[in-house]
């Protein structure tokens, strides 16, 4: 994505060939900072504080981070702890076991002479199959929403509603569900996106709007609680989320309040659809009851930060004095819910034969 006519993906290394950046998505989207990460403790932090967030780039930095930690130190005690330190900084997403049982699998069997570059190869790849993912997916997204806006007459605007950030900042590049609004946005279909908001964290708002400003997509922040009212209005022709689990079956975890607008599109007849790369499918899983559930520092949602009258980014209360607070980062929604899963191999139902379709490598071990 272009900020300020310069093209950034979210993470790549620095002049010096090893130091890994990133871009500090807590800062965002008052400031656009970048994030050195010198250490494989570095990467976990970012993880670990959201400075990078999102399935498929908490991937690609737990990658780089196994990385990062075999240029200080090859041996293999300090692969064990490395992989151990990087899966621990986040529960829910599947991409961050993923990349590090990825990383684990090819460097174990090489010399510890050999880790080092083959680490940094290994990691350059998971990103560069990040980006090619997203691309397909925006590319077999884009045909869901050109198909839905020829059928609904061609309106002057095609409503679609999103909810926490699964675009550009949440990977590599381009995004899993902002994909397929970014490609039919350049194809000259005029979308229009309603932002959730994404409390407590304010993704939405901050980062999704943020995303579609620098694209030139037409878009309005909206309440999390508004989206029922919209649907049962006609304002809404399509929802698309991403998801950072997705079980063998099809019930999908994304960010806590997607399970509440799959019900309210449910009820309305508006198509859902998740946006997802294989990656994010844990084949092992039936039941998304089975997902682990992060549960975050309640101060996410006791307090918020914004910028004052005077430019300045200040932390306020939001609750009283010794209110507890419950943080649930995450729900399912189970896959009757969901219309599609769209993939980087297209478009399939919410079901373990539909899953298999697409993916039939997968079938002898994918839950039953």
């Amino acid at each position: 994505m272009k900020i300020d006519g310069r093209w950034y993906r979210t993470i790549w290394l620095a002049d010096d060939g090893w130091t890994v950046q990133v871009i500090d998505q807590t800062r965002l989207p008052f400031e656009f900072a970048v994030v050195s990460l010198k250490t494989v403790e570095d990467a976990a932090q970012a993880i670990r504080d959201m400075t990078v967030r999102g399935a498929p780039l908490i991937g690609a930095t737990a990658a780089y981070g196994v990385a990062l930690a075999m240029k200080f130190d090859k041996s293999d005690t300090h692969l064990t702890q490395s992989l151990g330190l990087l899966k621990a900084a986040r529960p829910t997403a599947v991409n961050l076991a993923w990349a590090v049982n990825e990383m684990q699998q090819y460097l174990a069997p090489l010399s510890p002479g050999d880790r080092v570059a083959a680490a940094y190869a290994r990691a350059a790849q998971i990103c560069e199959d990040d980006v090619a993912q997203c691309q397909a997916i925006g590319e077999s997204g884009c045909d869901i929403i050109t198909r839905l806006w020829k059928s609904s007459g061609e309106p002057a605007r095609f409503n679609v509603l999103t909810h926490c950030n699964a675009g550009w900042l949440a990977c590599v590049d381009w995004g899993t569900a902002l994909a397929p609004i970014y490609k039919a946005h350049d194809a000259g279909i005029p979308v229009h996106v309603w932002v959730d908001e994404t409390r407590p964290r304010n993704q939405g708002a901050s980062l999704t709007a943020f995303e579609l400003r620098a694209h030139g997509v037409p878009h309005t922040v909206i309440a999390d609680n508004t989206g029922g009212h919209l649907m049962q209005h006609d304002r809404v022709q399509m929802a698309i989320v991403g998801s950072d689990r997705t079980t063998a079956h099809g019930d999908v975890c994304n960010k806590v309040g997607t399970y509440l607008k799959a019900l309210a599109a449910h009820d309305n007849g508006v198509p859902f659809y998740v946006a997802l790369p294989s990656t994010t499918i844990d084949w092992t899983l039936k039941n998304g009851s089975d997902i682990p559930i992060e549960e975050r520092d309640a101060r996410e949602l006791s307090h918020i930060s914004g910028r004052n009258a005077a430019g300045k980014i200040e932390t306020v209360q939001l609750i009283p004095d010794g209110s507890p607070a419950l943080n649930v980062a995450f729900d399912v929604t189970p896959a009757r819910y969901v219309t599609g899963l769209i993939t980087e191999r297209g478009v399939c139902k919410a079901t373990r034969e539909g899953l298999i379709g697409l993916y039939p490598e997968r079938a002898r071990e994918a839950a039953e």
